[in-house]
Order: structure tokens, then C-alpha cells, then sequence
């Protein structure tokens, strides 16, 4: 008897425990799945080229841009494969080309480097806040940050610093706070991968500059920014 008593509690206690686990783990999960969200830590690195571009005006050199920031993700399906994302960051975008800007006393002015002018350097950069809001595919789960993206949108940007320079032998010409430059720039853009390392594009809906002229001619630059993106929970 007091063996049947003895084996009787030691199986009712075991089943308790053995209760209280799975039930701990089934929370676990449900709060876990309740929570995921793919909000990241971005970095990007693009080559910048310019579209629209004026007769004979060509880029030279590498032209390159550097953004980075942070997205908040808001998924919009049961199994949190598609969501809606935003966030903000900052970035550096600069161009090498041949369209001189020289300071004046009304306003800047512009010109063509003709191929026979030799100099230095000739390009234009800005840095700029960025504000994304984009459509979110991926494969992930709750269980695994490895998955396959497909992330595009449109791209809000304002610049808070420009900074245009040309250099000959006989010196060097700064314009900044140029007031021809469009201050509110969009775009849309697409970013797609596995994992962390990410290919990306953007193409500016609007015209880096809104006044600028060539011979009477608005000069409609666009850019177009190609390159890899890095996403960091």
C-alpha cells in the first residue's frame, strides 16, 4: 500500500510539473509572436548618376552617396509577412560632373565645361533627412531573422546642407546654401535580398534644382542612385 501511495504522488506531482512547463511555453511563444516586428537599423551605399541630364553635360569620377537610419515596422497580416514601414535617417549624396556653378551677386550662376577647360574637381553634394514609408514582402518568422525581401516605396527627402565646388589652377570656388537647389526632393525605390546584405535603387521623382538655367534653358536634373543596403535588427 504504501508503495501504490508512493508511486500515485510522485505521478501526480511529475504530471503538475509537466503541465506547468508546456503551458509556460506555449506563453512564451504566444507573447514572442505577438511582438515580432522587423524594426531595423538601416545603411546603404549607392553609386549616384543624374538622369535629364543638358546637352554635354557628363559625370566623371565615381559618384557616390551614403545614407543610414531607422525603420519602424508595422506588419499588417497574421503571419507578419507583409507590413507597412517608416522611419527617418540622413544622407550624403554627391555628384562629379561638369556643370560649373560660380557665385554672382544676385545668384548663382551656370555653365558647361567644355571639353578643351582643364580642371581639378567640379561637383555638387548635399546631405539631406530622409523619411521613408514603404510596402514591406518577406519570408520571416518569429523563429528566424534569415529571410528573403522584397521592400519599395517612396522616399521623402529635405536638404539641410548643399555644397557646390569647382578647382582650376588658379583656385577654388565654394557655393553653398545655393537657393536653386530644390529643398524637398522624392523618390521611389526598391530593395530586395537575403538576409542582411540587400540590392538597392532609387529614382528622384523631382528635379534636384528649381531655378537653375542654362542659357535661359531650367536645367531638370534627377538623380538616379544605385547600390547595396544593409539591414541590422
Amino acid at each position: 500500500m504504501r508503495l501504490f501511495l508512493s508511486c500515485f504522488l510522485f505521478l501526480s506531482i511529475s504530471n503538475v510539473f509537466s503541465q506547468e512547463k508546456t503551458a509556460v511555453e506555449s506563453d512564451s511563444k504566444v507573447k514572442i509572436d505577438s511582438l515580432y516586428r522587423e524594426d531595423q537599423f538601416y545603411f546603404g551605399f549607392t553609386y549616384n548618376t543624374l538622369t535629364n541630364k543638358p546637352a554635354d553635360l557628363s559625370q566623371s569620377k565615381l559618384s557616390t552617396g551614403f545614407s543610414g537610419g531607422f525603420v519602424r515596422d508595422m506588419p499588417i497580416n497574421k503571419n507578419r509577412t507583409v507590413a507597412i514601414a517608416s522611419g527617418i535617417g540622413f544622407a550624403y549624396n554627391n555628384y562629379n560632373q561638369n556643370l560649373a556653378i560660380y557665385k554672382s551677386d544676385q545668384a548663382p550662376t551656370y555653365s558647361i565645361i567644355d571639353s578643351e577647360t582643364s580642371y581639378n574637381k567640379n561637383k555638387f553634394s548635399q546631405i539631406l533627412v530622409e523619411v521613408p514609408l514603404e510596402f514591406r514582402w518577406r519570408t520571416s518568422t518569429y523563429e528566424s531573422h534569415k529571410f528573403w525581401r522584397i521592400y519599395g516605396g517612396l522616399k521623402f527627402s529635405y536638404v539641410i546642407h548643399d555644397r557646390s565646388i569647382f578647382q582650376d589652377a588658379q583656385g577654388k570656388i565654394i557655393v553653398t546654401s545655393n537657393k536653386d537647389f530644390n529643398k524637398l526632393l522624392y523618390g521611389a525605390y526598391i530593395a530586395t535580398g537575403y538576409n542582411t546584405i540587400n540590392v538597392y535603387a532609387y529614382y528622384g521623382l523631382n528635379s534636384l534644382f528649381k531655378s537653375a538655367k542654362i542659357d535661359g534653358e531650367p536645367i531638370v536634373l534627377k538623380s538616379l542612385n544605385i547600390g547595396l543596403i544593409f539591414y541590422i535588427l
